[in-house]
């Protein structure tokens, strides 16, 4: 149980649960902005956008990428439910790269796939900002 100064953050995807731990700051992408999250925030439900959760802990920062899902804060708990969570440090520049190409040499034809190629150029240039050089 975390305490009145941490928060217990659970990140789950559809696979597995990545990360369960007390930390004591958060920053992530929400779907229209970034957001920080300390201890004793309102409760509060969001829909999250792509790129990097800094998770602050006593034992210093982890960064993962998030590709999109939910946040929940409620209490002391943070709940954030994403289709994908990569260690910053995995993240593979040259794959990102070849995402964004691909992404990017699709003519969409309708609207949805017109969206589905900025999401996808989105995501590729998050992960590369991301990616060690």
């Amino acid at each position: 149980m975390a305490s009145a100064k941490e928060l217990r953050l659970i990140v789950v995807t559809p696979e597995t649960t990545v990360f369960d731990d007390s930390v004591q700051s958060l920053c992530f992408p929400l779907y229209d902005g970034q957001i920080g999250i300390l201890p004793e925030r309102a409760p509060m439900i969001g829909r999250l956008g792509y790129g990097e959760l800094k998770a602050t802990g006593t034992d210093g920062e982890r960064s993962y990428f998030v590709d999109g899902g939910f946040v929940q804060v409620k209490g002391t708990i943070v709940t954030i439910l994403t289709n994908q969570t990569i260690i910053a440090t995995e993240i593979d520049r040259q794959e990102a790269d070849e995402r964004l190409i691909a992404a990017s040499a699709r003519v969409p034809t309708t609207e949805t796939e017109f969206s589905e190629k900025e999401r996808d150029q989105e995501r590729a240039r998050r992960m590369l900002a991301m990616a060690r050089p």
